[in-house]
């Protein structure tokens, strides 16, 4: 209707204008294509404010009619809490580093989202980490989905604060490093139950440790947790500490051989070549998983959390296999000089239980030669 008005006051107006001035067609025509093209540009501006609008309507309101479709499908398999206490929204956490990491981030996301009152969701790369191994709960969030929405993204230090139980925003993603008991440790048995791993690996494992064992009775498994690789050149260089020695090595084995009657060494690494210089096996106590060759970190991870105790020297996977066997655990003590960067974004105290045992490091390589 609008066009068509347009249409007849231009008509018009060519019609006047050639009336009274006397104007050729030609002239009639240039004034006719002149005022059509400003009113085309006209309608595309204003096309393009609706469409701005109604885009940014459409976008503002996405997140909420999607998380609704999401969260009546998955509703709070993580807590005790009712459908009606779950607030509508989805927490999640990045998916970085290695198999310690990102158990630290999936336990970390399950605790404080549940802390908060909202449904934890993984990625689909979470999700393809850990599966294999563990019978994890959390639904997965599908990619698209997860790429279209607009998350608040909150950084966690690797220790838990009284900030992170009251986080604003129902689309968060956690995102660090964080790998701390002070996280989660007060749902300990929720955590230790999502890291239950899948039945045949069980099967192999106890297996594998029956073998081990032999003849002998009344045996005491302990997993031997030596890391190595990148760690041997980076903790010097870049965060003035050191990673075990063989005499950390020994001490630690020692409390052992000196408290059980029949211990049992199982020794994974990243660097099995080095461990069999430097460990003394000596007395037929020790076992190389793998047969003295490097193995898949799922399946070491395994063994040692099916250990009795636990010696580790550096790393996450190392505090995450103590924390899954249970027992006693002894861990390498003040590995880095008073003034490290790492003490800035790593704290002790939250990492390593108070029971457990610290054996200090021998500082002296980083110390000045006199």
């Amino acid at each position: 209707m609008v066009g068509k008005c347009w249409g007849k006051r231009i008509l018009s107006f060519v019609k006047i204008k050639h009336q009274e001035r006397g104007t050729s067609v030609q002239s009639s025509l240039l004034y006719f294509f002149y005022i059509l093209g400003f009113l085309s540009l006209s309608i595309i501006f204003h096309l393009s404010e609706k469409i701005f609008y109604y885009g940014t309507s459409t976008k503002n309101t996405y997140n909420s009619s999607l998380i609704e479709q999401i969260s009546l499908k998955h509703i709070a398999p993580n807590s005790s809490l009712s459908s009606g206490a779950i607030n509508v929204g989805i927490w999640t956490v990045n998916c970085i580093g290695r198999l310690g990491n990102r158990m630290g981030q999936y336990a970390t996301l399950y605790s404080l989202a549940k802390l908060n009152g909202y449904q934890a969701y993984i990625h689909p790369e979470m999700h393809s980490a850990l599966s294999p191994v563990f019978k994890i709960t959390l639904p997965v969030i599908p990619a698209e989905v997860f790429r279209k929405i607009q998350w608040k993204n909150v950084y966690l230090h690797d220790w838990m604060s009284e900030d992170y139980r009251h986080i604003q925003g129902k689309y968060v993603q956690l995102t660090g490093y964080p790998c701390s008991y002070t996280f989660y440790h007060h749902i300990r048995q929720e955590i230790l139950k999502e890291f239950t791993f899948h039945d045949h690996i069980k099967e192999d494992v106890n297996h594998y440790l029956q073998i081990m064992r032999g003849e002998r009775q009344n045996v005491t498994y302990v997993g031997v947790h030596v890391r190595r690789g990148d760690y041997v050149r980076v903790m010097p260089k870049a965060w003035k500490g050191v990673v075990a020695d063989k005499g950390y090595l020994e001490k630690a084995m020692n409390y052992f051989r000196k408290k059980y009657l029949n211990p049992i060494f199982v020794v994974t690494s990243n660097g099995m070549e080095w461990c069999k210089k430097n460990i003394n096996a000596s007395m037929g106590d020790v076992y190389y998983a793998g047969d003295g060759k490097e193995g898949s970190p799922g399946r070491d991870f395994a063994l040692l959390s099916h250990c009795n105790h636990t010696i580790m020297t550096i790393g996450t996977f190392g505090i995450w296999a103590a924390y899954l066997a249970g027992g006693e655990a002894v861990y390498l003590a003040n590995y880095t000089l008073p003034d490290s960067p790492f003490l800035k974004v790593f704290k002790p105290s939250a990492a390593f239980l108070p029971e457990w045992i610290g054996i200090p490091a021998d500082l002296s390589p980083l110390l000045p030669k006199p």
